[in-house]
């Protein structure tokens, strides 16, 4: 009970946007398949975790940084393996809705389309976000001789725009930015986004394959 009070203090915007996500999926139309209602449920839960972790990134200075980083590290890992999982997880119910999608037309098809669309992309979005946060607790739990992540401008209180755009430049380019990275730790953390990320990067282009083709071929 105590830990799972603690999860709830120490994360609110995911418990918050969690609880939006089970309600989309129960007040969602009885009609629809147990996969499509659990997909509506999940993007809900995405997208209203990342609108929440825009605003925070948009209002949150070094000292205010510092302390949520701190914060949260206690349930850093565990909530790093269990959003990972739940992404990839999404990834195997698109391919359960893409089949669907298969067997229908019109708007029903787009529909199906624009749910499976939304799933990868949030899904993908966040995968870099959850390392972002995981990257800023191993920085600033680190002692200050051994930072795992070394900054070309010697910056010593980075803030959440700084562990953005490391971890977007691995999701994107999968490589690592000007940033440099100098602790065996960190490089697993790195190695294991790297992998997630080629992952949801062969989704997304396996997925606009799928798209264009069952369009030009209805």
């Amino acid at each position: 009970m105590r830990d799972r009070l603690m999860l709830l203090r120490s994360h609110p915007r995911l418990m918050g946007s969690l609880l939006c996500g089970a309600i989309a999926g129960f007040v969602a139309p009885g009609a629809w398949s147990p996969v499509v209602r659990m997909l509506m449920a999940w993007n809900v839960a995405v997208w209203s975790y990342l609108a929440l972790i825009c605003w925070l990134i948009a209002h949150s200075d070094e000292t205010r940084m510092h302390r949520l980083a701190k914060q949260e590290d206690n349930n850093a890992v565990f909530v790093l393996v269990i959003m990972s999982l739940g992404a990839v997880l999404s990834l195997a119910a698109i391919m359960v809705e893409l089949a669907s999608a298969k067997q229908v037309s019109g708007g029903d098809r787009l529909f199906h389309y624009g749910l499976t669309a939304f799933t990868v992309f949030g899904s993908w979005l966040l995968v870099g976000v959850i390392y972002m946060f995981h990257y800023a607790h191993m920085f600033y739990r680190a002692a200050p001789e051994v930072k795992p992540l070394r900054f070309p401008d010697n910056k010593l209180k980075p803030v959440y725009w700084d562990f953005l755009y490391f971890s977007f430049t691995i999701a994107v380019a999968a490589q690592t930015s000007d940033i440099s990275v100098s602790t065996t730790p960190m490089r697993k953390a790195v190695l294991a986004q790297s992998l997630l990320s080629f992952l949801f990067n062969a989704a997304i282009i396996g997925l606009t394959i799928n798209i264009v083709a069952g369009t030009v071929g209805s």
